[in-house]
C-alpha cells in the first residue's frame, strides 16, 4: 500500500563517468538499476525521476528534467522537491539497489528538517521546506548535499551496511 503523504524522488542522473555508461541502464539480476530502483520507492503515493533529458536514457517511465547544465545530485534534489505534491520526499540515487522499502520507511519516521543514514545524504529523505536552502546551494555553485544538511535539522538513522553499497563501477557491480 502507498503512503500518501510520500513522493519517492528517483536520480537517474549523474555522468557515469567511473562507471562508463550510464548506471540507470546497467542490469543487475536481469533488471536495469533504474526499474530496481523505481519499484523500490513504489511505496510512495507519487514517484518522480529526475535526470537529464539531454541523455537520452530508454527509461520505462517519465523523466523530469532536472532544468541545469549543472551534473550534480543537487540538481536533482531540487527538481524534484519543486515538483513533489507531498511535503515529505524519499530521495534515492539509482545505484544504490540493494536498498529496501523498510529502511527508507524509516528515514521518513524519522525526518525533521531530512533523514539521512549513516553512510551520507542519499538516500535521504528531506521535507519540500527544505527546498530554499538546496536552491540557495545551487545558485551559489555549492554542490555538496552535506553542506545543505549540515545547516538543517537533520537526523542520522543506522541502516543495515550491506544495503547502502553504492555502485560507482562495473567490478562494483559485479560485487553485489
Amino acid at each position: 500500500m502507498a503512503d500518501p503523504g510520500l513522493t519517492g524522488i528517483l536520480l537517474v542522473g549523474g555522468t557515469s563517468e567511473r562507471f562508463g555508461s550510464p548506471k540507470a541502464l546497467a542490469v543487475h539480476c536481469g533488471r536495469t538499476l533504474a526499474e530496481i530502483a523505481w519499484d523500490v520507492l513504489a511505496f510512495c503515493a507519487e514517484r518522480i525521476a529526475v535526470g537529464k533529458a539531454a541523455d537520452g536514457l530508454d527509461l520505462p517511465f517519465p523523466l523530469l528534467d532536472d532544468g541545469t547544465e549543472v551534473r550534480a545530485p543537487i540538481a536533482g534534489v531540487v527538481a524534484g522537491l519543486r515538483a513533489a505534491a507531498n511535503e515529505v520526499a524519499v530521495i534515492l540515487p539509482v545505484d544504490t539497489p540493494l536498498v529496501r522499502p523498510a529502511s527508507l520507511r524509516a528515514l521518513a519516521f524519522a525526518c525533521a528538517d531530512a533523514a539521512v543514514s549513516q553512510a551520507g545524504p542519499l538516500p535521504g529523505v528531506y521535507r519540500t521546506s527544505t527546498l530554499p536552502a538546496f536552491e540557495r546551494a545551487l545558485a551559489a555553485g555549492d554542490l555538496s548535499l552535506r553542506g545543505v544538511l549540515a545547516g538543517l535539522d537533520t537526523l542520522v538513522v543506522e541502516l543495515d551496511e550491506s544495503e547502502l553499497v553504492n555502485v560507482n563501477t562495473p567490478d562494483d557491480l559485479a560485487r553485489i
